[in-house]
C-alpha cells in the first residue's frame, strides 16, 4: 500500500482528563519494511517517529532545515538521548518543507510509502503560513507520487477541537498562539478537502518528552497529558496499519485516564502472523 503521515507540535504539560473512547487493539498488515519519509524530521516529535520506524525495521528518509539538530530522542532513547542519531537505513537531506524541490528530492527514486511532517517552529522565524504552505507542496508531491496514506499532526485546540482544550490553553490561542492556531487551522481545511487522500489529523494533548507509556486514549473531552513517544507511535500506525480507524478523521489523543491504543509493534506483530 501507498502510506504517508504528517505531523506537527503542539504545546507541553499535564492538563485534566475527560471520558475516552477505548481503540481495539490490532496487529499492522504490513510488511517489516516500508519507506517513510519524515518531513521536518530533527523536530522533537518527528525525531520519535524517526527513531521509532528505524527501530521497527523501515527505511526513513527525512526532510529538515537544520541536519545537525537530529538525535536520538529522550522518551524513547533512554540513555543513549541527545546522542547522534544515525543508521544505514536514514536517509537525512538538508531543505525546507516549503520548497518544491526540497521537498521532490524526498520522493525521488524512494518509492516512498509514507510521509511523517512534523513542523515546528516560532512563527517569528518560519512565518505565519508556514504550516500550510509546506502541506500543500507536500501534497502536491504525495500526489504527484502516487502516495496516498497521510497523517497530520496539529494540536488540541484546531479546528473542532476548541472546546476540548483546558481554559488556560484557549487564553493563549485567543492571543500569543493566535497566528500559529490560524495557521494550524488551514493547514487542517487543506487536509480535508483533500478527498484523494486518507489522511488522519492527530491533536495531542499535552506534549511531553516522558518515555512512551503504550496508552493512548482517543478522547471526546478535555485533553490530558500524552509523550511524544506516544503521539508518534499513533502517527506510524496511522500510515502503516491498513484498517487503522481513524482515517478521514481527527482524533484529539492523551494518555492520561484509562487505556486504549495498547499495540504490539513486535516484529511478528508486524508480520500480521498474531
Amino acid at each position: 500500500m501507498k502510506i504517508s503521515a504528517i505531523l506537527l507540535t503542539s504545546f507541553s504539560g499535564a492538563l485534566a482528563f475527560a471520558p475516552t473512547f477505548h481503540v481495539p487493539k490490532f496487529p499492522s498488515s504490513t510488511s517489516l519494511s516500508a519507506n517513510i519519509a519524515v518531513f521536518g524530521a530533527s523536530g522533537l516529535t518527528a525525531s520519535e517517529c524517526v527513531y521509532q520506524a528505524l527501530n521497527n525495521g523501515d527505511k526513513v528518509f527525512g526532510l529538515t532545515r537544520n541536519p545537525s539538530n537530529l538525535v536520538i530522542p529522550k522518551g524513547s532513547g533512554g540513555d543513549k538521548a541527545d546522542q547522534k542519531l544515525s543508521n544505514p537505513n536514514l536517509t537525512l537531506i538538508g531543505g525546507s518543507a516549503t520548497e518544491a524541490g526540497d521537498v521532490a528530492k524526498i520522493f525521488e527514486g524512494n518509492d516512498i510509502d509514507g510521509v511523517v511532517i512534523a513542523l515546528g517552529g516560532k512563527t517569528k522565524d518560519v512565518g505565519t503560513t508556514m504550516l500550510t504552505d509546506a502541506t500543500k507542496t507536500i501534497l502536491n508531491a504525495m500526489k504527484a507520487n502516487g502516495v496516498k496514506r497521510v497523517s497530520v499532526v496539529t494540536s488540541i485546540g484546531a479546528g473542532d477541537s476548541k472546546d476540548q482544550a483546558p481554559f488556560m490553553f484557549k487564553v493563549l490561542m485567543a492571543t500569543v498562539m493566535k497566528n500559529i492556531f490560524v495557521d494550524k487551522n488551514n493547514q487542517e481545511e487543506l487536509v480535508k478537502s483533500s478527498s484523494d487522500l486518507e489522511w488522519c489529523i492527530v491533536r495531542p494533548g499535552g506534549l511531553t518528552v516522558e518515555p512512551p507509556t503504550g496508552v493512548i486514549n482517543v478522547i471526546e473531552g478535555e485533553a490530558g497529558s500524552i509523550a511524544r513517544a506516544d503521539v508518534a507511535q499513533f502517527c506510524l500506525d496511522a500510515i502503516t496499519v491498513d484498517d487503522f480507524p481513524y482515517i478521514n478523521k481527527a482524533p484529539c489523543i492523551s494518555s492520561v485516564g484509562g487505556t486504549s491504543w495498547v499495540k504490539d509493534r513486535s516484529a511478528k506483530a508486524r508480520d500480521g502472523m498474531e
